[in-house]
């Protein structure tokens, strides 16, 4: 569940950073595409990096119906979008370096 998680927010992440940096823009279709890879890997990152705030976060969250706690949530979020949004900028930068 946290890897869709990521995937959605690194989806999401890439479009904002599509939107905010114009010429960096790549479309919707790429900015998802490439947000998704992103998102995919900050979300892994940050599950293999284990900071003590998301673990101590986790451990003392109440958990919900479907068993995901609101820490949890949240880091996978964090970790999808900026991932997202970090991929997609590489991606319009090597794109605009290969355009000139």
């Amino acid at each position: 569940m946290e890897l869709l998680i990521s995937l959605i927010a690194g989806a999401a992440g890439g479009n904002i950073a599509g939107s905010l940096l114009k010429n960096l823009n790549l479309g919707v279709l790429l900015n998802s595409v490439a947000g998704i890879v992103g998102g995919g890997i900050g979300g892994q990152l940050l599950g293999l990096l284990g900071s003590p705030e998301v673990a101590d976060a986790a451990a003392g969250a109440v958990e919900t119906a479907g068993g995901l706690d609101i820490g949890a949530i949240i880091g996978q979020v964090a970790g999808g979008g900026v991932g997202g949004g970090v991929v997609m900028a590489l991606v319009g930068v090597v794109k605009n370096m290969m355009a000139k």
